[in-house]
């Protein structure tokens, strides 16, 4: 059992190459009936089946969307370059020029720390660094033998005419194999749902149940065809909404703060106008 991560490490250096569907079923069954022999436990099966998966998956299927993308505008100041690393705890960002389809590198959030006392000397285009372009189909077993070998953590995603389409990390990969990773800039959903960032703005959980933002903000949403706010919002727009994307429900205005693909996690409200 102690050498299962030395294992994992030599059978993720062997899917980089090619294999047949055939030699892949074959270390399938092999895993299985290791598992049910007791060898390694059933999470160790799974993330085995997870890593020879990786040849059948591409990039596509573990990016991030171009919705979904945060960026740095090249025009943005320090100060408001600062204050979005700050509010998004990223640790690297493509750098953009007028849109999403114009990535003109990558900034890392550690080359602005030796800028935060000196401002003055700040030019975005001194720590840019090269972006690396990936096509959608890429399998992601070639990619990340790609990551490791260039001491790369992200890659901009570029459909078959050249567009951006999104973005993926060298983490999206990781967790394709042991499930989702959290750190500790990932919200706690222990923590309080409803919390007061100033005086007219929250922060909220999207699974606060409506009934309790009625009782605490005095407002008054109705909860006869759903149950949370993430609900309330969902069902206004119609979609699973991405971050950014707004709607005003009453007199008060939703953000949708954190989503992901499959969830949506955080809003921030604020107040639009006063409640007659």
């Amino acid at each position: 059992m102690n050498e299962t991560p030395n294992f994992l490490e030599r059978l993720l250096k062997r899917v980089s190459g090619s294999q047949t569907p055939e030699t892949q079923q074959d270390m399938l069954d092999l895993f299985k009936q290791a598992c049910e022999q007791q060898v390694f436990d059933t999470d160790t099966l799974q993330r085995l089946e997870n890593v020879l998966r990786l040849n059948n998956t591409a990039v596509r299927d573990a990016m991030m969307t171009r919705a979904q993308m945060d960026v740095i505008k090249s025009t943005d100041s320090m100060e408001r370059i600062i204050a979005y690393v700050v509010e998004t705890a990223h640790s690297r960002f493509p750098v953009i020029a007028d849109d999403k389809d114009h990535v003109l590198g990558i900034v890392h959030a550690k080359d602005l720390l030796k800028y935060t006392l000196n401002p003055e000397h700040f030019k975005l285009e001194h720590i840019l660094r090269p972006a690396v372009f990936v096509p959608e189909s890429k399998p992601l077993n070639v990619l990340l033998k790609e990551f490791q070998s260039q001491r790369n953590h992200m890659a901009i995603v570029v459909d078959e005419y050249g567009g951006i389409s999104g973005l993926v990390t060298f983490e999206d990969l990781i967790e394709q194999i042991v499930g989702k990773i959290e750190d500790e800039f990932d919200e706690d959903d222990s923590a309080d749902n409803i919390f007061a960032v100033s005086a007219e703005r929250w922060r909220i959980n999207a699974v606060t149940e409506i009934e309790a933002i009625n009782a605490h903000l005095g407002t008054h949403f109705s909860n006869e065809e759903v149950d949370t706010i993430g609900g309330l919002v969902i069902q206004e727009l119609g979609h699973l909404p991405v971050r950014g994307e707004k709607v005003i429900l009453g007199d008060w205005q939703f953000t949708v703060a954190r989503a992901d693909k499959r969830r949506l996690h955080t809003l921030m409200m604020v107040r639009v106008k006063e409640e007659s």
